[in-house]
């Protein structure tokens, strides 16, 4: 291995890995960690507002999340309240999200003022 390469992650971390993004391939579940990066916290009910999913659902999803620890809960009163586990949680989301983006023929939405939003990726202004 060349000395400017970092070691082979173990294969207990590629395990760990491949969870994770099993738990981001799947669209509402993707969908709650991005209204965790618009929000420091939210509640199920929220959650499923935003997804326009059921409660039920939504906590079986957080569940998932969970035990992945890509969320983490906070009790406030009567309410359980979810927030991302992580600044890594949050990077991975944000950035899968806006790869998504460039995969389109417009500009990326994360690039709204870099350029007028009728231009199309790799037209000139």
């Amino acid at each position: 291995m060349s000395e400017d390469m970092q070691p082979m992650p173990s294969a207990d971390e590629v395990d760990l890995a491949v969870e994770v993004f099993r738990m981001l391939s799947d669209g509402t579940r993707l969908r709650l960690l991005w209204c965790l990066t618009q929000r420091p916290e939210m509640s199920v009910n929220d959650l499923a507002a935003a997804v326009d999913k059921s409660a039920t659902s939504v906590s079986q999803h957080l569940a998932k999340l969970r035990l992945a620890r890509l969320v983490q809960t906070r009790r406030d009163g009567v309410s359980i309240l979810y927030r991302l586990d992580s600044d890594h949680a949050r990077r991975l989301v944000v950035e899968g999200v806006h790869h998504a983006e460039h995969q389109g023929d417009r500009v990326p939405a994360h690039h709204a003022g870099d350029a007028p939003a009728h231009l199309e990726v790799g037209e000139q202004r």
